[in-house]
């Protein structure tokens, strides 16, 4: 079974400098094994798969894997998606707006000037984390507790709980060990921190998956953290739209990530696309 494929790179600054994603266009038949299989071979942090639209109203139907499950959103894998499935001839039905299905219900992404941007979902978990988890958090980052400005729950689906520290340098310094959890349970963070005044970005980001047995790995640029993250600070009045956020720097990546509001509320998270590689996928009969 022959099923058309690109590797899109999304949020670079520049050519490879962002978080590629896989995207087998011609989903439709093949099995949750068949689609976790291939992510696992992939080695990417995620792998999309397009599917027939099961809800009206929808464009199409995306199921995104990482390589341990499926997900019900990921930021940068909507927008890789979408650019792969109109770069394969997909026709929105309205021409400014593509509608994507996935795990948590229609997210629309806007088409402007050549670039892509997805409407942020609505947060999952919101709120405080309690001071233990802020102990812990302090503790995985190998900070004071007196060092996090804020900490609170910015859940849109992968479980992401926000940091907030006074700098941008201070999210750069960072030596971040999982070892030093001593939950049960995966540990999602996002760190945040300001730049100064007048610098091209206005915030610098890192994507800290980890949990038990201190595994751990930092996403190098990140679309679903970027949206929550959005939502906490504009929300909160510690920023202003429209901004620029910077992330994967401490991967060597320049990840770029383009943060606007609309009038109504509406948080919509953007940055560059691009496939360099289109092809097909071979998957077994």
């Amino acid at each position: 079974m022959r099923r058309r494929f690109q590797q899109v790179d999304v949020f670079g600054s520049e050519p490879f400098a962002g978080n590629p994603v896989a995207v087998v266009l011609d989903g439709d038949g093949l099995s949750t094994e068949q689609m976790q299989s291939f992510t696992r071979w992939t080695n990417l942090s995620e792998a999309t798969f397009v599917l027939p639209p099961t809800t009206p109203g929808a464009d199409y139907r995306v199921r995104i894997f990482t390589l341990s499950g499926e997900l019900p959103f990921a930021g940068h894998p909507t927008l890789g998606t979408c650019h792969a499935w109109l770069a394969a001839g997909g026709s929105p039905r309205e021409p400014e707006t593509v509608v994507q299905e996935c795990g948590v219900g229609l997210v629309s992404i806007r088409r402007d000037a050549g670039s892509l941007a997805f409407a942020a979902p609505p947060l999952r978990r919101s709120g405080p984390v309690d001071p233990a988890l802020t102990g812990q958090l302090a503790a995985v980052l190998g900070i004071d507790v007196a060092e996090i400005v804020a900490a609170e729950w910015v859940d849109n689906g992968p479980g992401w709980v926000g940091v907030l520290l006074a700098d941008a340098e201070s999210v750069l310094r960072l030596q971040p060990d999982f070892r030093r959890y001593d939950g049960d349970e995966k540990l999602h963070v996002g760190v945040v921190g300001p730049y100064p005044a007048g610098a091209e970005c206005a915030f610098e980001l890192r994507a800290l998956l980890g949990g038990a047995q201190g595994q751990m790995i930092e996403d190098p640029v990140t679309g679903s953290l970027n949206a929550s993250v959005a939502q906490w600070l504009l929300g909160s009045g510690r920023a202003s739209a429209p901004y620029v956020a910077s992330q994967g720097t401490r991967l060597a990546r320049r990840g770029r990530v383009w943060v606007d509001r609309d009038e109504d509320g509406t948080v919509w998270v953007g940055g560059a696309t691009v496939s360099p590689i289109v092809g097909e996928i071979e998957f077994p009969a």
